[in-house]
């Protein structure tokens, strides 16, 4: 019997640095594992979500892995290490840093935007990219009356922004979970989005390659009942799909 022909055209391959974890009790083993509302935010958009293993590899090697993908996703994670961006010491509310995990992220956001592959970049990936284009983060945002852990608050979008064609809002409702934000930006980034306290909630970077937006929040945990929320994946899958 014949196979009948294909008729819908391949998913976009949207690549993700897997995250190293020590407890994965389904698994029996310390797993690579990516957030599920996450991969599914990207499969919603159309995309094909595809897990990429950390390695210790040149930015050679690395924008020869990224070659055979159509767009890349860098999640949330654990902290980087401070020395990464310069800093002396280190705040004792510094956690889950991985010299390994770091090294590979910065040399994949570099990686993206040299080969102008659509980058979406996410809480913790936001931090990644400011570092990796020189600039620096505030450490710790001063504790549980500080930080923006488990908080969902108003985010005011720049207008004209980039963020703001791709949400489709001027204001969102961001669902954050961090202790950390910019300090100095990165060479020729542009703050998109702020919280009501001043934290950078949104990076862009003019004349960017390819597409690219970074966000301080995790669009992933509201997505599937918020339009703008998934309005990022979905910019991110439709930018691969059109080839950059």
């Amino acid at each position: 019997m014949t196979k009948p022909a294909e008729t819908t055209a391949p998913r976009p391959l949207v690549a993700i640095p897997a995250r190293f974890s020590a407890t994965t009790s389904a698994l029996r083993y310390a797993a690579e594992v990516n957030a599920r509302a996450l991969v599914e935010a990207v499969w919603r958009a159309g995309g094909e979500p595809v897990g990429v293993h950390p390695a210790d590899q040149d930015e050679r090697d690395v924008a020869a892995r990224l070659a055979r993908f159509d767009g890349v996703l860098l999640p949330g994670g654990g902290d980087l290490a401070p020395h990464r961006y310069g800093a002396a010491d280190t705040h004792r509310s510094v956690y889950d840093v991985d010299e390994l995990q770091d090294a590979f992220d910065l040399r994949v956001a570099r990686t993206a935007l040299d080969l102008g592959l659509p980058l979406l970049a996410i809480c913790r990936g936001l931090q990644v990219v400011n570092v990796a284009l020189g600039g620096s983060l505030e450490q710790d945002m001063g504790g549980p009356e500080g930080e923006h852990r488990h908080v969902v608050h108003p985010v005011a979008v720049r207008s004209g922004s980039l963020l703001e064609r791709t949400a489709g809002a001027g204001k969102v409702d961001a669902s954050c979970y961090h202790h950390q934000r910019v300090e100095r930006l990165g060479t020729g980034l542009t703050v998109a989005a702020r919280a009501a306290d001043g934290t950078v909630e949104g990076l862009e970077l003019p004349g960017a390659q390819g597409w690219f937006t970074a966000v301080q929040w995790h669009p992933e945990d509201t997505a599937h009942e918020d339009p703008a929320q998934q309005g990022l994946f979905d910019a991110l899958v439709r930018a691969a799909r059109d080839g950059r």
